[in-house]
């Protein structure tokens, strides 16, 4: 199935095999926004949801900064925001709820504010208010739009002198991602493409992805992708965490449970953080499935992710076409939505 092109194309109507192949274009994307604040930093607070958020989870993990710094997915901002903080409101859509009150509570307790967004509600009330705002192009799934808001961030952190270096890497890293990615595109077979195969492997099962704190937004991205391109139940967790409490939920779970585990296993964790991997696969072994691992590629932190999260995308776009599904649209989100608002 995942070798018959016709079929891809019908299925995949909205071509999102495409969009990720080409992700790579976006780190080559140059943000244009006249001015930012200028008071000093104390602290950063990103407010987003979902996708919108898997860039400062990066950030935590690439960092390239010296400041505290939280992400709010909620409607309520912590209450340490203030005038010396940093708050960057971000949405693709720019109508997402949660982040426009967000930017309102921001507001009242004047916060340095920066707006990030395709358009929507978010980018009026940045033009109305004079806030910076960067715009990130539009007509594509939220969730495949991650890269342009690392750019942004990257982007943003240099400009306001919080970071140096960050947006050269990423630019750097384009012509290794657009490499790599080449080896997963659907005409290269399945018996050659790991990305097919791992799809195989996991069509059918509840996914649980986990990763180290390097590795730790490529598992979410993951779960991210599988639940919204597959239409699939997917979880994640982080070590070494999951040593102290998770490990022992699965020791009472027979291997024919419909899970799919998945290591997302990085060279640059901490040695302590390797192997906790290989010495919780040797003590579930017979209580769990056995891991898939995933072995991200690259010599530096950042092609690793850049590489975790490419992959575990085109994994997940081929789960939805063994799911016989189209992977772009997420309609039960929009009739959520709607309801919502009734």
């Amino acid at each position: 199935m995942l070798d018959d092109l016709k079929y891809i194309h019908d299925k995949d109507a909205d071509d999102a095999l495409g969009v990720i192949e080409k992700q790579w274009q976006q780190l080559e994307h140059e943000f244009e926004f006249e001015a930012v604040p200028g008071g000093p930093i104390d602290n950063v607070v990103w407010a987003g949801m979902g996708g919108s958020a898997i860039p400062a989870q990066v950030s935590l993990s690439w960092p390239g900064h010296d400041k505290p710094f939280e992400i709010c997915r909620n409607y309520d901002i912590p209450r340490y925001v203030g005038p010396n903080t940093l708050f960057v409101a971000s949405s693709y859509s720019g109508n997402t709820e949660e982040t426009l009150e967000a930017l309102t509570q921001a507001e009242a307790k004047k916060a340095q504010i920066v707006v990030v967004a395709a358009g929507g509600k978010l980018a009026d009330r940045a033009r109305e208010a004079g806030y910076p705002l960067a715009i990130i192009p539009g007509g594509i799934q939220p969730r495949m739009t991650t890269l342009y808001f690392l750019k942004f961030l990257a982007t943003l952190f240099e400009k306001m002198g919080l970071a140096e270096g960050l947006r050269e890497q990423l630019t750097a890293a384009a012509p290794h991602l657009k490499a790599v990615t080449s080896a997963w595109r659907a005409d290269v077979p399945t018996a050659q493409n790991p990305a097919k195969q791992l799809a195989q492997e996991l069509m059918g099962k509840s996914v649980v992805a986990y990763g180290g704190p390097k590795m730790m937004p490529v598992a979410n991205k993951f779960k991210i992708a599988l639940n919204e391109n597959a239409k699939n139940v997917a979880w994640w967790n982080q070590l070494p965490e999951f040593s102290h409490n998770e490990m022992i939920g699965w020791s009472s779970h027979p291997t024919d449970k419909p899970y799919g585990v998945v290591d997302i296993r990085s060279n640059l964790e901490h040695e302590r953080v390797r192997k906790r991997f290989v010495v919780t696969e040797r003590l579930l072994s017979g209580m769990r499935p056995a891991p898939h691992v995933i072995e991200p590629q690259g010599g530096t932190l950042i092609d690793q992710i850049l590489w975790g999260m490419a992959f575990c995308d085109f994994v997940s776009l081929y789960v939805a076409l063994l799911n016989g599904l189209n992977p772009t649209p997420v309609d039960l989100v929009e009739k959520f939505k709607a309801e919502l608002n009734t």
